[in-house]
């Protein structure tokens, strides 16, 4: 369960004090996340998210977050809207964490993914990357490929506690990455998280899109690679090429994707998975085996690697030239 701080009744009542959002009625830990402690917050005037920032996540970077979605709350993006306390603030402290509360979104993140899916989330990917381009601040991707070589280094002497052989195999295919990773591609704000379980659906169309905490300035295309992977593979593994189609086409519709991108592509789609694959693969060693949180396999992203490796250019992911 994601709520690792607990609040008191007493406590929750005078912060709730001061906002202009009725009274409690009921605040219940949610056990989705793996950053944040996460509470389903329901007062006389409706349901709203209140979040406890933990340590994993940088006080500095708050404002950014809040900011963002505020901005493209604003931009009809169906975000989270930050609420402002009484003094005109959004970022807050409750039991000795920085705390926020934001609005409900309604819907539910899908369990079985389909085309139709994959059309809506690469409509409003679009949206999201347009709606961010007038957003004035910066936050660099603390998780981009500066940041692989010392997350395998980390790990490197217990990898092959995963698989035999497995630091090998990673160093040798972040060595390609490296070298051939692109600088000049079109960048702006990108979610860098944009799971399906941080996308929520009502009556088939996107509702609602969460978790904005790893957002941050980087190219579009890498967004979109990270969506790939994330979408795109079924569960024995094998790479569904129609809901990839379905979520280009439909993203280009909103934003045309250059030369550049396109041939970019494969890449990215390579280096997503290696991102995933470190930091997963670190969470596997180091997490306490009493632990709360849910440990995911990093031999999942390994194959999708796999399966990038193996591409012969942007045609393999449905991508029409």
């Amino acid at each position: 369960m994601a709520v690792y701080t607990e609040v008191t009744d007493e406590e929750l009542v005078a912060f709730i004090a001061g906002y202009d959002i009725g009274d409690v009625l009921s605040c219940k830990g949610i056990a989705e996340g793996v950053e944040n402690s996460n509470f389903l917050l329901s007062t006389s005037t409706g349901p709203y998210i209140l979040t406890l920032y933990e340590k994993r996540v940088e006080t500095t970077d708050l404002p950014f977050f809040l900011g963002l979605m505020e901005h493209l709350a604003s931009a009809g993006i169906p975000c989270p809207q930050p609420v402002c306390g009484q003094d005109g603030q959004s970022l807050k402290e409750l039991s000795g964490r920085p705390a926020a509360i934001v609005s409900f979104l309604d819907g539910m993140w899908p369990r079985r993914i389909t085309f139709a899916h994959c059309a809506e989330l690469g409509r409003r990917l679009a949206e999201l990357h347009l709606a961010g381009s007038d957003f004035r601040m910066v936050r660099q991707n603390a998780l981009s490929v500066a940041a692989w070589r010392p997350l395998l280094e980390r790990s490197q002497g217990r990898a092959d506690e995963v698989s035999v052989g497995l630091a090998d195999l990673l160093a040798g295919e972040l060595d390609g990455i490296e070298k051939d990773w692109p600088t000049d591609l079109p960048a702006g704000i990108i979610h860098a998280d944009l799971f399906p379980d941080n996308v929520f659906f009502r009556d088939g169309r996107l509702s609602g899109i969460i978790d904005f905490y790893f957002a941050c300035t980087d190219a579009y295309v890498y967004d979109i690679a990270i969506c790939l992977n994330a979408w795109c593979f079924e569960v024995d593994g094998g790479f569904n090429i129609t809901n990839a189609h379905q979520l280009l086409h439909n993203y280009r519709k909103v934003r045309p994707l250059s030369g550049r991108e396109m041939v970019a592509l494969p890449l990215l789609a390579k280096g997503a998975a290696m991102r995933f694959l470190l930091t997963r693969l670190y969470d596997w060693l180091n997490t306490p085996a009493d632990a709360l949180v849910v440990r995911k396999d990093p031999m999942e992203y390994w194959h999708k690697l796999t399966f990038h490796k193996g591409t012969d250019g942007p045609q393999d992911y449905g991508l029409e030239l």
